[in-house]
């Protein structure tokens, strides 16, 4: 029989159909946020499970989960909701979807440094609605010659930097490492106090972890030119949401560009959505037709070779893949 696995992300049909293949799928019926008690209920004998990287995959997740379960492919490169210590202890590989979401990031990532930069918001609204019948709204300012602060150089850091090199910006840029990347090499380093003060726009390019979580808040604000615009497009959590909300509303920084938010959907009344200098998107950054598709193909790839005994692509845990490769038997 082929192994069965369960599935909780929405799939194409060709993409169900490479499952259907090596696997016997068993797809989510219910919708809304996934709980863990959902989750734990669906599994059954489920040798591999692929998810989005929302899913409550905490310790007790991982204490309480079937045991034929083997690898857990999300698709998306984040996995701050996994508890990977309890993954690895209970022998289950951690898979992601990294590099084929690096453009798509990235392309956004420009867009929204040029979408504040010229405030193409307002100007569109006023060319709809009152063009020729009230003043235009404020000039924007030029993206060439401007300083662009990277915090986080790492391939989407990287190929935000290409991208905007070729705009004609300057590039600073803060991260563990000090000497940029070959294909970086005009970047340049600053410790973070001096990124954030020498910065026209300060774009954020870390994983969330507890290190990063509130990593920008009221003290790393209160160092940005006010004439300065701060975009996320990693993780809501990484900026103190509540910090950036006074910094916009007391124009303490022009204004602020957001993929992501602290909590996503955001609740209605959340005083951030009201703020005119904040341009807010709904985690959009790899809503491509393109991306999406390749990393649904890289999630199937983990779960398939996950579940047939063999060393799936990306695998996050790499140490529960020696103590299978130990586990395995050897041949005389």
């Amino acid at each position: 029989m082929p192994p069965s696995v369960y599935i909780t992300a929405r799939l194409p049909e060709v993409s169900l159909d490479r499952v259907r293949g090596a696997c016997e799928p068993r797809l989510r019926d219910g919708t809304g946020p996934l709980t863990r008690s959902e989750l734990l209920e669906s599994l059954g004998e489920a040798a591999g499970l692929l998810c989005g990287n929302s899913a409550p995959l905490d310790a007790q997740f991982f204490a309480a989960v079937p045991p034929p379960l083997r690898v857990i492919a999300q698709v998306g490169v984040g996995y701050d909701n996994v508890d990977l210590a309890a993954a690895t202890r209970a022998g289950i590989v951690i898979t992601n979807t990294p590099n084929v979401l690096t453009n798509a990031v990235a392309d956004l990532t420009l867009g929204l440094i040029v979408h504040v930069a010229r405030n193409l918001g307002q100007f569109s609204t006023f060319a709809k609605s009152s063009w020729g019948r009230a003043p235009a709204p404020s000039f924007g300012v030029d993206v060439h010659g401007k300083t662009l602060g990277i915090i986080g150089l790492g391939r989407i850091g990287r190929a935000v930097a290409k991208r905007a090199e070729a705009f004609g910006m300057r590039i600073v840029f803060h991260d563990l490492f000090s000497e940029p990347p070959p294909e970086a090499a005009f970047a340049e380093y600053h410790s973070m106090a001096d990124l954030l003060r020498q910065s026209d726009f300060v774009t954020l390019h870390v994983d969330l972890n507890p290190t990063t979580r509130g990593f920008i808040s009221d003290g790393e604000l209160a160092l940005m030119k006010p004439s300065a615009f701060l975009i996320n497009t990693s993780r809501g959590p990484v900026v103190d949401q509540p910090a950036l909300t006074r910094a916009l509303s007391g124009h303490r920084i022009a204004g602020a560009a957001l993929d992501v938010l602290a909590k996503e959907p955001p609740d209605p009344d959340d005083p951030i959505l009201k703020l005119d200098n904040a341009f807010i998107l709904s985690h959009i950054g790899t809503a491509t037709v393109e991306t999406r598709q390749a990393m649904i193909d890289l999630a199937v790839d983990n779960l398939i070779a996950g579940v047939s005994g063999t060393v799936p692509p990306t695998v996050v845990n790499t140490n529960v893949i020696q103590r299978w490769q130990a586990a395995a038997p050897r041949s005389d």
